[in-house]
């Protein structure tokens, strides 16, 4: 803090200390003469007033270059030391400083400093700047095959060529010939050490250049290998000419770009020192003015910004879901990146596929020749799946990991990696999945199988299963209460209208309450179409929600939800619409571990991460509860959190799958009766529900008690502790995690008899299954 104890800006400490750590690593790598540093920090110990002035005549000396003293102090300028500005330490702060700068500083890995200043960044910015540590061997499952393996398919084709020269050489009569064939040889080796030279690699969302510094140690490792090998061709061995130059970056954030710049040029002095060259000082530190900050996606005006032309593009662009999209940037910056792109891609996409679609388009325009990216692993599915489909169409996939592991923010995500080239690029030797070899990566990053026709790119959505699959309610406020409140409104005296407040209260499920135990929670539902003047007449529910909805609704940005703070931002009236006639209605959590299917009572509201089917039918049940769909769902849906759990999605999933003919959603389940397919899936579907729901809730385990007003589904109560302890364990699940013999037997069944209602055999591999299912999906979808 400074003296009027305010915090000092944190851009202005991180430079503060960004500088401090190169001196400690100039000085340990010697490039500091005569243990500068430790001598002013030791001084300034003595007298911690003096720290501000001796530090700053340190920096201007490096800065401009200079004297302290008898002793030259080399010119590092580079842009590090262009300002001399210090922040005044304490006593105890220099002696912290002081035992930093015992350590050995000089192999200090530039990689790590994203997570060494992240504190030193905006907490609300970190989402947006990847400058997190990465793990090196992740980082070069893009930089490997996209920087490096291209370059190495060339410089063969340059020896084979060379090879080729050697042969007419040896075979020349004369010496004019060998002559004229030997600059041949040394022509062709130079004009591939220009082009080498020449090189450029951009990340276009670099943070603190993780990827950069390792594209940069990557190009300087194989200039070297390079050289060796044309020493050992008897052509001239060069000094090495790759530098900083050869990387450029793009970065909002002016801190991270600067943390990137100081990476870069640590790792080129530590790669000199290390392989025995000396390092340039006029300046040491060269302005790294290609380390741009500014808006990778817009310019000022709004427009769609360029990038520069380059030879690979690689990085690590900011992970952020289209839902997060309007809160985090506001409404002014989304609608202006979803109009620049409007004619490319969908509106309703995460951030990082407009990375992807740069970098597809710079390669179609031949302002790139290779790309690879960090993605999110639903890159591939969902409207984001449109991205890879126009790389897979404009460009070839050459190398992607799937479902990776990865760290975001101190987090575990799952990501996908995804590394492409050019179609005019020539063939390549080697393309991999997951580090295997295939023969070709089809836009669901799966592999191309020859002997199956499924293809998930034009996998098609079926009119007859439109409007049956909803998304739960939205709730964006604090609407839901306790069972133990709501029962004691249900149980209040009318209200002075005669109006009963079960009529704004419902039971409220949401994933927990499926795949797990019920929480006991209600929600207060006035309504999608209720004026205050319709529910003041409610005077608990109302109460409540004037005193604890309101004040969090009044505080939103949208118009929408301050104006009508007791409606549901959306009460998905088509949903309600359809299931107010039921008795019950299916529903399966968005994202689960075991795709499951469960009835839901038609009173009890469905939160949004439910995926509501609108429908009541045993038959429909099965079908969806079976192996079939569980296989096309697996393959189409996408994947989220560290336990890489599937997601469902309606449209790419429940919207694309082929029911078997006649059983299709848009049929009325009376139409059922006399189909004998039908009443088989529904015999084995009950049979299913039933046994798993008494497993669940035993009866002797648990009483039935009814609410306390009708209409509501009964409770369940454990008869005492014992059970109570016993009953926490049993959920769905723990139930498809074990598996038990009895469950898998009930599966077989329902399997069996959807397979006839295909009229496949019961036996029939998960791989037919999945291309006759597909076929179905053409044909229908073509034929509509």
């Amino acid at each position: 803090t400074d003296e009027a104890g305010e915090l000092y800006d944190p851009q202005r400490v991180a430079h503060f200390i960004n500088k401090l750590v190169f001196c400690m690593f100039a000085e340990d790598i010697g490039l500091l003469p005569e243990r500068l540093f430790s001598k002013m920090v030791y001084q300034s110990l003595r007298r911690p007033e003096r720290f501000p002035t001796h530090a700053r005549t340190l920096f201007a000396a490096m800065g401009e270059g200079g004297e302290i003293g008898f002793t030259d102090v080399p010119w590092f300028d580079g842009g590090l030391f262009a300002d001399h500005d210090v922040l005044p330490l304490e006593r105890e702060e220099i002696r912290a400083l002081q035992k930093a700068a015992r350590l050995d500083w000089s192999d200090i890995e530039p990689s790590i400093f994203g997570t060494l200043f992240e504190r030193g960044l905006d907490p609300d910015k970190r989402s947006q700047l990847g400058a997190h540590y990465t793990d090196p061997d992740k980082i070069m499952k893009i930089v490997e095959p996209v920087v490096l393996r291209p370059l190495q398919a060339e410089w063969q084709a340059v020896k084979d060529e060379i090879a080729a020269i050697d042969v007419k050489k040896d075979k020349a009569g004369s010496a004019a010939a060998k002559t004229k064939h030997e600059n041949e040889r040394r022509e062709v080796y130079e004009k591939f050490r220009r082009r080498l030279i020449a090189y450029r690699v951009l990340d276009p969302a670099c943070g603190s250049g993780n990827f950069l510094y390792l594209a940069l140690m990557t190009l300087k490792d194989f200039e070297n290998v390079v050289a060796i090998d044309a020493e050992q061709m008897g052509l001239p061995r060069a000094f090495p000419a790759i530098g900083p130059e050869v990387v450029r970056g793009i970065e909002i954030n002016p801190y991270a770009a600067e943390l990137a710049r100081v990476s870069i040029w640590i790792g080129q002095i530590q790669w000199q020192m290390r392989n025995g060259f000396g390092v340039e000082r006029t300046p040491i530190l060269k302005p790294l003015d290609q380390i741009e900050c500014r808006d990778a996606l817009l310019n000022p005006d709004g427009s769609e910004a360029d990038w520069p032309e380059v030879d690979a593009i690689i990085g690590n662009p900011p992970f952020l879901g289209a839902k997060r999209f309007l809160s985090i940037f506001g409404a002014d910056y989304t609608a202006t990146v979803r109009q620049a792109f409007h004619d490319r891609l969908p509106r309703f996409i995460d951030l990082v596929a407009y990375w992807l679609e740069k970098a597809r388009d710079r390669i179609v325009q031949g302002g790139a020749h290779h790309a690879g990216l960090v993605a999110t692993n639903s890159i591939a599915l969902g409207t984001n799946r449109v991205v890879v489909e126009r790389l897979v169409k404009d460009c070839a996939i050459v190398s992607a990991w799937s479902d990776e592991p990865w760290v975001l923010e101190g987090a575990a995500v799952r990501v996908s990696l995804i590394c492409f080239t050019g179609k005019s690029n020539g063939s390549v030797s080697r393309i991999e999945l997951n580090g295997s070899a295939v023969e070709r990566i089809l836009s669901d990053l799966t592999p191309e199988v020859p002997e199956s026709d499924f293809d998930p790119a034009t996998v098609r959505r079926l009119d007859e299963n439109r409007s049956i699959a909803f998304i739960g309610i939205q709730k964006t406020g604090p609407f839901e209460v306790n069972g133990e409140l709501a029962r004691q409104w249900l149980a209040a005296p009318r209200n002075p209208d005669g109006s009963a407040n079960a009529a704004v209260l419902r039971p409220y499920w949401n994933g927990y309450d499926v795949v797990r135990r019920p929480r006991d929670r209600w929600i207060i539902d006035f309504g999608s179409q209720s004026r205050v003047d319709d529910i003041i007449q409610y005077e608990a529910p109302y109460a409540y929600a004037e005193e604890v909805i309101k004040p969090v609704r009044e505080q939103n940005s949208i118009a929408f939800l301050r104006d009508y703070w007791w409606r549901f931002w959306r009460p998905r009236d088509d949903m309600r619409r359809l299931t107010r006639p039921l008795p019950r209605f299916l529903v399966t959590p968005e994202v689960a571990k075991h795709r499951v299917f469960r009835w839901c009572p038609a009173s009890v509201g469905p939160d949004k991460n439910l995926i509501v089917i609108a429908r009541d039918d045993d038959t429909t049940f099965g079908v969806l509860q079976g192996r079939f769909h569980e296989l096309w769902t697996l393959r189409l849906c996408t994947w989220l959190g560290v336990g890489n759990d599937p997601r469902y999605t309606i449209s790419t999933v429940f919207e694309t799958f082929p029911f078997p003919d006649g059983l299709t959603p848009d049929i009325p389940a009376a139409d059922y009766v006399d189909d004998p397919r039908a009443q088989d899936i529904a015999a084995a579907a009950r049979e299913l529900n039933e046994k798993r729901e008494a497993w669940l809730n035993p009866p002797d385990m648990v009483d039935r008690v009814p609410e306390v007003v009708p209409g509501y589904p009964d409770r369940l109560i454990p008869r005492d502790e014992t059970a109570a302890k016993l009953l926490k364990k049993r959920t769905l699940t723990n139930l498809y995690n074990e598996r038990p013999a009895w469950l898998d037997a009930l599966h077989k069944r329902l399997d069996a008899a959807v397979a006839r209602a295909y009229g496949w055999p019961e036996t029939i591999s998960d791989d037919e299954a999945l291309a006759r299912l597909f076929t179905l999906n053409q044909h229908r979808a073509n034929k509509s």
